[in-house]
């Protein structure tokens, strides 16, 4: 079992993930940026796009795979987990970003598409997948405060077409789901916010498991 934590970059998943792990008592499980195609890909994001996306994919499958290996003696799933980002951000938003953009053809995007798919419908969905909306000022304001010189670069155009992707794909997700307001609830620096949130996150996971 695992929960997912998605949402643009600089909402909160990386800390949201901490807080829930250790309010739950679950395994936390972050975003991995490792990728022996990253470097080719900003030398030349064209030529690169499709192996980097690929990749990625190849990875999350690993990654949720792996959350429902059993133990060796096969009578008891391993730890249920909070997963930072999700597969379907990757294909949903980043991937077709790339598409609009021109740095990945139509060819091969239609190809990724298709792995995607035969991909996803062969793996269990999370059992609450937790959104996290932001506007693009909260973006940047949130980028900027935790400083990670990677990230500088960054601007508020590449920011704005992800959510719009973000908004399309999440309005089409039809598992469990669960949105917060990131502009309205800052939990990243409101203590009574936080609290609230973790709460009400555990309270609307309690009624998912009973209803099963």
């Amino acid at each position: 079992m695992y929960i997912a934590i998605a949402g643009n970059i600089g909402s909160g998943k990386s800390y949201l993930t901490e807080l829930l792990s250790r309010q739950l008592g679950w395994d936390a499980q972050y975003e991995e940026s490792e990728n022996p195609y990253i470097g080719d890909f900003y030398d030349d994001m064209k030529r690169w796009a499709f192996n980097l996306q690929v990749y990625f994919l190849g990875k999350r499958q690993r990654q949720i795979d792996g959350i429902f290996a059993r133990s060796e003696e096969g009578s008891r799933p391993l730890r249920p987990v909070v997963v930072d980002r999700t597969i379907y951000e990757d294909a949903q938003v980043f991937a077709t970003h790339l598409h609009h953009v021109g740095l990945l053809s139509s060819r091969d995007y239609t190809t990724y598409m298709q792995l995607y798919d035969f991909t996803v419908a062969n793996l269990p969905r999370p059992v609450l997948l937790v959104y996290l909306r932001a506007s693009v000022p909260t973006l940047v304001s949130q980028i900027q405060r935790r400083g990670r010189i990677y990230e500088a670069s960054i601007d508020a155009a590449y920011l704005e077409g992800l959510n719009r992707l973000y908004e399309a794909w999440i309005d089409t997700y039809d598992g469990p789901k669960w949105i917060v307001d990131v502009d309205r609830e800052d939990f990243v620096t409101d203590p009574a916010v936080r609290e609230t949130i973790l709460t009400r996150i555990e309270e609307h996971l309690h009624g998912l498991v009973e209803s099963e």
